[in-house]
């Protein structure tokens, strides 16, 4: 088997490669480890806690045990499956904020500034909301990927905005346009009441094409000749192959398979690949470091009125959902109901963004388990930049051992304080004029939990991933020793092979990864193809008194 560029990995960023390389007239091949997305656990959105707690999607990863979290093991899902993690995850739909793009530029990213991937961005997206506000010229109406927003029926929805505007936050009627910071509606990956994952968006369009195709297989590692990557060997059927790139091999396998597949194929720490008997192809000490996440706390309040959606959470109700998905692909089936926003910035000085909010009017965990006290809802709340760094390591030279990831979570002060500002910053909003109809009392952390040692006790037990892993295969200057790939995504040190998913992320972006992933894989085809769309000018809205002003 052979094709020009072999991607490795049917995720995000593979799936948005295969589709604009085979467009171009290349010759693509697929390999993906997972299987099909079909049937309604994917493809209907209020399902999304299903599919990433099941072994059948999931690759079932954990951390080691966090030693700044009480030794902790926190799980990290990655999807198994077509579709990869878009087809697992909340459908969240955030392209992240100007500054982090600029960063990446001045970090040693050249060309990945906000003006340089802005057009990316629109040229992915068919975005449907523009007659619930913000600019269209801001966005894009023909790409692959469709977005959309939920009803926002609830009044809970409403009330969340509301009380970020009385708390004297301002209100965004579009994160993903010129003015992220505030509150506002969310966006989210759903079209026609269906999961719009990167398999329904891009590879399922570019399967239909004869030189785009698709195996089911486990990549060992890539076969490197002379310097030159020329293709990846896999097992299938209990077999092992041999899957041959006459131009590239690009790996798009996740931030925490793409370090690890690298290290088995020789290119990487030089010492950590000796330790396991791995011959030394080149000595990239970056590869698997800079390990970056978002965590997330969730406060909860009990709801003095019966509105939530724990009317719901019976198997009545959630068999009528069902039909009612099933049959119309419409109701509470058809919405993540992650439907209102915010991000704020957590103190004077900060110049963007640094919080974000996702608001539920429900009290429920991401793994499906209802708050005990009934009806209720949430803000899952976080920094978004943690100065914490963790790392992905090989466990041993064998390709089916899972790798070893620690994130290092919560291992400076800052991460705290910055914590502790969430909480305090959310019960604020939580007790606005806006939220007296329907607040009873707070559920979590609950009201007895004040001084800053009662709350570091509840961050340390309570807080978890919100499953944004990114930064392992640092994108940056070619002379950067920390490096692992150069701003055209090619791997330091070795020909014909590149990475572009998640892990070449220099620093974590603001939000949801989903979108900033699939833009990578856009952006990376052009690369190959030796193309680039023009820059945008268009300037985004920083707040005015961020130097002196919290809001």
């Amino acid at each position: 088997m052979r094709a020009d560029y072999v991607i490795v990995g049917a995720g995000s960023a593979g799936c948005a490669l295969a589709y604009r390389l085979s467009k171009s007239g290349k010759q693509v091949l697929v390999v993906e480890h997972g299987g099909t997305d079909a049937g309604p656990l994917i493809q209907m959105p209020a399902a999304l806690s299903y599919p990433m707690n099941m072994s059948m999607y999931d690759w079932g990863y954990k951390t080691q045990p966090e030693p700044h979290l009480d030794g902790r093991q926190l799980v990290t899902p990655r999807g198994k499956v077509i579709g990869g993690s878009s087809s697992i995850n909340g459908m969240v739909y955030v392209r992240g904020h100007a500054g982090d793009y600029d960063h990446w530029q001045d970090s040693g990213a050249n060309g990945w500034s906000y003006a340089d991937v802005l057009p990316y961005f629109k040229r992915m997206e068919n975005w449907h909301a523009s007659g619930q506000g913000g600019d269209a010229s801001w966005r894009g109406d023909d790409g692959p990927l469709h977005v959309t927003r939920g009803p926002r029926d609830n009044p809970l929805h409403n009330a969340f905005v509301e009380a970020g505007r009385e708390a004297g936050y301002p209100v965004t009627d579009d994160y993903n346009g010129h003015q992220q910071e505030g509150f506002g509606p969310m966006e989210m990956t759903v079209w026609k009441g269906r999961r719009w994952s990167a398999a329904n968006a891009y590879l399922k369009p570019a399967l239909k094409r004869d030189n785009c195709n698709l195996i089911r297989g486990f990549v060992r590692r890539v076969i490197i000749t002379d310097g030159r990557a020329i293709g990846v060997e896999i097992e299938r059927g209990g077999k092992i192959e041999v899957v041959q790139a006459n131009q590239e091999v690009i790996l798009s396998a996740s931030s925490l398979n793409s370090p690890k597949i690298l290290m088995l194929s020789g290119i990487g720490p030089a010492a950590h690949l000796a330790e396991h008997g791995i011959d030394v192809v080149a000595d990239r000490p970056g590869v698997g470091q800079n390990l970056q996440d978002h965590l997330e706390l969730y406060l909860q309040m009990a709801s003095s009125q019966p509105i939530t959606l724990y009317k719901h959470w019976n198997l009545f109700s959630k068999a009528m959902i069902g039909a009612q998905w099933l049959f119309l692909k419409s109701g509470l089936g058809a919405s993540n109901q992650f439907e209102s926003a915010a991000f704020i910035r957590s103190k004077p000085g900060v110049n963007y963004p640094d919080i974000q909010y996702h608001f539920l009017p429900m009290a429920v965990r991401y793994d499906g388990k209802a708050a005990a006290e009934g009806h209720g809802f949430q803000a899952h709340v976080g920094p978004m930049r943690s100065p914490s760094r963790g790392a992905v390591t090989l466990a041993s030279a064998d390709p089916k051992d899972a790798p070893n990831i620690l994130f290092n979570y919560m291992s400076t002060e800052q991460d705290w304080e910055d914590f502790r500002r969430c909480i305090r910053l959310t019960r604020e909003i939580f007790g606005q004029e806006a939220f007296k109809p329907f607040v009873k009392h707070e559920i979590q952390p609950g009201e007895d939990l004040q001084t800053d040692e009662e709350l570091n006790g509840f961050i340390r037990e309570h807080v978890e991933s919100a499953f944004h892993p990114c930064g392992t295969c640092k994108m940056g200057a070619a002379d950067d020793a920390m490096s692992v790939v150069d701003p055209e995504c090619r791997v330091i040190g070795v020909d014909g092979l590149r990475v572009a998913d998640s892990s070449i992320f220099p620093r974590i972006t603001n939000g949801n990864l989903n979108g900033p992933s699939i833009m990578t894989g856009e952006k990376a085809a052009d690369h190959i193809l030796g193309r680039a769309l023009p820059r945008s000018n268009a300037e985004p809205w920083m707040h005015p008194q961020w130097a002196n002003a919290q809001r």
